[in-house]
């Protein structure tokens, strides 16, 4: 008696095949026996099929439990379990790419036949790459291994129907099989030991069964971290998921430490970042966003600023300019164990910080304690040192690197006439101007040309400064304008007017002072910014007159690249021309000219590690492509709706004649109770927070909190029936090959 072992999937033709080998037995005139055994009622379990041929009648009907012969028709299932009980005389048929030899360490001792069924059904178009059918290919392979003719395989793909290419791929299979003996001693089978019947009560009902059902599976879970969207979009880089996590906690401390590793100014950003983690945060197609920017202000108001640093004692570093982007690369330099000298042309350090966003939305005590922290890792300052080309030529024979970081200083004009040229004043000189004296507004009307942040900075400003009357002038509607929009909110609801759609002309003197003369303008098609372009309507009642005692213009900024000499060329963040024996190097809105606080952040930390890269003659490492945690991998639908805390604000009528701080927080101070619940709205996207989901949804009892991950997974019991992966809310487990889990 012959006796075959056949081990696949089901949906594979498994079975199909045990018929065709039993077919070709057959019509030789053998007694045979062809049978299955499924291991679950679905497509892709494992699936046993048997063959016995003799000479004589059959009569036994059990499964083979001592096979001649084993075939693997399924990649997925080699392993040395397969072959339990086999007779060492025989031949372990593999449908594989690999050489016999391949498989040494799996089968020692053993007689291997190899072939690359899947390639040879897919080349002929049985089934497709992701699932091709490979029964009758294999037939070919086995007919010769068991050293039968291919005309019985022939015979019996005819007598099944199965013919064209059919049989050009047993024919093709019967030709390329590859059949080795491996060296080694035979490794010794695991005894089929009979499972007893437990009772109700018996002490063992309960355990994990002794079948290990880990061998049905084709795919096993893992788990995973991806990045949530929010740490994603932010521009400076920050742990978001890391530090709400920390909060929920209530330990500022933590939750501040994992900010200052990526940004020295989470009290800024908590003030005056346009927050696009919030626009990107996936709670928002749920309710509502999470307040990121609010609680990551309660951090660094709350939290424990840890101790000031030695200065380093690697190479000498000089930082021109001390914005946002200069000091932040200064701050990461000093850490990388550099000597950073940071020249500021001002007489105190900060640049657009200080002169440009005014102490209604940014305090200058928040300011000065970030300096003061950046100052105390390590790095000097130089104030009221302006440096231009010449000088920038000199920090190049006294440094190992400088790096140009003095942001948007050339506002953009906007030709009125010359009729009144003393009215109108650039909205960013403004500001500056503000910060060093007081000026007297009283009872004039303002009105400010542009639609973004230092539009809306100079109007409020000018408001708080006596003007009676202040109107922002906007080329196109309030939905364009790139000013953070609750800044929009708020200029409103202190009285201030916006007027959409209208285009300055001139400005013409008149018995009651100055007009400003403005065109309407409807959209157009969108131009290189993706921005529906403005068109000037034509005729008199396109023609809008207003007051105007002072033009606060608000058009946006350039870098003044006088500071390089003449025929320097920059690459990215890398300036070509040397000076001197200096790597020179350009950051934030200098070099990228994105104009936010959080972006000129991101630039300096990024710009730092390439010049730390570079002074140590290399190159700076690449951050990994990250898979998101987008709403595509989150069930959403699994959470509870919850509503966002909101930011206090200074009342309107109290606000609009004073500098005091508009916008207040969560809560009030020594109030942290409304930080951590908004932090605890955080869905932690992308990673596992412990809720046993999982747990919950498994049928097989394979999950278990005993080390290092929040769960592990028993793969000698577990399915792979995906059920924990599809059911996580968070998808922070996601279904792979056999192979590729087990061997991570």
């Amino acid at each position: 008696m012959i006796e075959i072992v056949i081990h696949g999937r089901g949906g594979r033709g498994g079975v199909t095949l045990a018929k065709l080998v039993a077919g070709a037995y057959f019509l030789r005139g053998n007694y045979v026996q062809a049978f299955g055994v499924y291991g679950a009622e679905r497509a892709g379990a494992p699936v046993q099929a048997f063959v016995r041929v003799d000479v004589e009648e059959i009569t036994t009907h059990n499964p083979i439990a001592a096979p001649d012969h084993v075939v693997i028709i399924d990649p997925s299932l080699i392993a040395a379990e397969r072959i339990s009980g086999m007779r060492t005389s025989g031949v372990v048929v593999l449908n594989t790419e690999a050489e016999p030899e391949a498989f040494a360490d799996v089968f020692p001792g053993r007689m291997i036949a190899t072939v690359d069924a899947n390639g040879i059904a897919v080349a002929n178009r049985l089934g497709t790459q992701a699932l091709p059918i490979v029964n009758t290919t294999i037939l070919g392979a086995i007919v010769k291994i068991v050293g039968l003719q291919f005309s019985d395989a022939e015979a019996a793909l005819e007598n099944a129907n199965f013919l064209g290419p059919n049989l050009e791929a047993a024919r093709t299979a019967f030709e390329l099989v590859r059949v080795q003996q491996l060296d080694g001693p035979i490794l010794p089978s695991r005894p089929n030991v009979p499972v007893p019947a437990l009772g109700f009560f018996d002490h063992a009902a309960g355990s994990p069964p002794t079948t290990r059902t880990g061998a049905w599976a084709s795919h096993f879970p893992r788990g995973r971290e991806l990045t949530p969207v929010c740490s994603d979009r932010c521009p400076a880089g920050n742990d978001v998921r890391g530090f709400l996590q920390h909060v929920i906690r209530r330990d500022y401390t933590a939750a501040l430490a994992t900010i200052l590793k990526t940004s020295p100014f989470p009290g800024t950003c908590g003030r005056v970042c346009p927050a696009p983690c919030m626009s990107a945060c996936n709670r928002k197609l749920l309710d509502e966003a999470v307040n990121i920017r609010d609680v990551e202000r309660a951090v660094a108001d709350n939290g424990v600023w840890p101790m000031q640093s030695a200065p380093g004692c690697r190479e000498r570093v000089a930082v021109v300019g001390s914005g946002p982007a200069g000091l932040t690369a200064a701050y990461h330099l000093a850490r990388g164990g550099h000597r950073v000298v940071v020249f500021e042309a001002d007489a105190e350090a900060g640049g657009v910080l200080r002169r440009g966003i005014p102490a209604y939305r940014l305090p200058r005590h928040v300011l000065d304690r970030e300096v003061e922290h950046i100052l105390g890792s390590g790095v000097e300052i130089e104030t009221s040192h302006p440096v231009d080309s010449v000088e920038l030529e000199r920090l190049g024979t006294e440094f190992a690197a400088v790096l140009v970081a003095t942001g948007l200083n050339e506002p953009r004009g906007l030709d009125v006439g010359n009729s009144r040229k003393s009215a109108v004043v650039q909205a960013i000189e403004f500001l500056d101007s503000t910060c060093r004296h007081r000026i007297d507004l009283a009872g004039s009307t303002i009105v400010v040309v542009g639609g973004g942040n230092t539009a809306m900075d100079a109007a409020r400003t000018a408001l708080r400064l006596g003007a009676r009357n202040v109107r922002v002038v906007y080329r196109r509607t309030r939905a364009e304008m790139p000013a953070i929009a609750e800044e929009i909110d708020e200029a409103l609801e202190e009285g201030i007017v916006i007027d959409e759609l209208l285009a300055p002309v001139c400005l013409r003197p008149g018995d009651d002072g100055t007009t400003l003369e403005c065109r309407r303008v409807v959209l157009g098609e969108p131009d290189e910014t993706g921005r529906r372009r403005p068109m000037q309507v034509a005729g008199p009642q396109a023609v809008v007159s207003m007051r105007c005692d002072k033009l606060m213009l608000a058009l946006g900024q350039s870098p003044d690249m006088s500071i390089l000499p003449q025929r320097a060329e920059m690459e990215g963040c890398r300036v070509l021309t040397r000076f001197g024996e200096a790597l020179m190097f350009g950051g934030g809105d200098f070099a990228t000219q994105e104009g936010t606080v959080a972006a000129a952040i991101g630039s300096g930390r990024a710009v730092a590690a390439r010049i730390m890269a570079a002074l140590a003659n290399g190159t700076a490492e690449q951050e990994p492509d990250q898979q998101l945690a987008g709403p595509d991998v989150m069930s959403l639908g699994r959470f509870p709706l919850s509503a966002q805390h909101r930011c206090l604000l200074t009342p309107a009528a109290e606000r609009r004649r004073s500098f005091i701080e508009v916008r207040r927080g969560l809560a009030s101070k020594g109030s942290d109770a409304v930080v951590s619940e908004e932090a605890a709205r955080c869905l932690s996207c992308g990673a596992c927070n412990e809720c046993e989901t999982c747990v919950v949804f498994c049928p097989e009892g394979v999950l278990a909190a005993d080390g290092p991950e929040p769960y592990s997974f028993d793969y000698d019991y577990c399915k792979g029936c995906g059920l924990c992966a599809s059911q996580c809310p968070r998808g922070a487990i996601v279904m792979g090959p056999c192979s590729e889990v087990v061997s991570r």
